[in-house]
């Protein structure tokens, strides 16, 4: 194990984490494992809708940095768009053996997906609470094109041309895609809001969840 003295020096990119990974260093192993995990489990949580499919697809993904020759390519594209393309390919594996027919449990804790402002107003609080349960279940019963795209270009903030490395498709064809999905969220949002929930407040700008 190289032991790293703790010093003054900026904070270091992924791939230069990832030749210290590859060089025997554990702490950057731990370091790119914090910094990227919660991102990659939200992912799979959502995609998978099954806990315990996430917990394993994020530790696969993270295991697969370990191993000799990944097929990691800096120019095209990023470590994390690379962790993500691992990561869906697992879940799709785990979808295709019938492993994950568990439907997301609205009522778990909002921690695992997202970190909420403080509120002080109860009344406020739970409607908020209502509005991301509400979200949630809208974006996991997207077809998959379009909750994947959703949730790298939405919610993880990638742009299109990460993305389509990600999933494997002309930047075209993520725009198509994203467009089409807001807007079967906007519908099933229309459909299933109270009258003291406007549309309005459900633009698919960015999402909380």
């Amino acid at each position: 194990m190289i032991v790293r003295p703790m010093t003054g020096t900026p904070i270091e990119t992924d791939d230069e984490l990832l030749i210290r990974i590859q060089s025997g260093d554990e702490q950057a192993f731990v370091d790119l494992y914090r910094r990227r995990q919660a991102a990659l489990f939200r992912f799979a949580l959502h995609m998978s809708g099954s806990m315990p499919v996430a917990e394993d697809v994020t530790q696969e993904a993270f295991l697969a940095l370990l191993r000799e020759g990944i097929g990691y390519d800096p120019a095209r594209g990023t470590l994390s768009g690379y962790l993500f393309g691992i990561a869906r390919k697992l879940v799709l594996r785990h979808l295709e053996r019938g492993r994950s027919d568990v439907v997301l449990d609205t009522d778990s804790d909002d921690s695992a997906l997202t970190e909420l402002a403080v509120i002080d107003d109860p009344l406020a609080g739970l409607t908020q609470h209502e509005a991301i349960s509400a979200l949630r279940r809208a974006v996991h019963a997207l077809p998959r094109r379009y909750r994947e795209v959703v949730m790298l270009c939405d919610l993880e903030e990638m742009d299109y041309a990460e993305a389509d490395v990600v999933l494997g498709c002309p930047i075209g064809t993520v725009r198509s895609r994203l467009h089409r999905a807001r807007a079967l969220l906007l519908e099933k949002l229309n459909q299933d809001r109270e009258p003291r929930l406007p549309v309005d407040a459900w633009k698919p700008v960015r999402y909380a969840i």
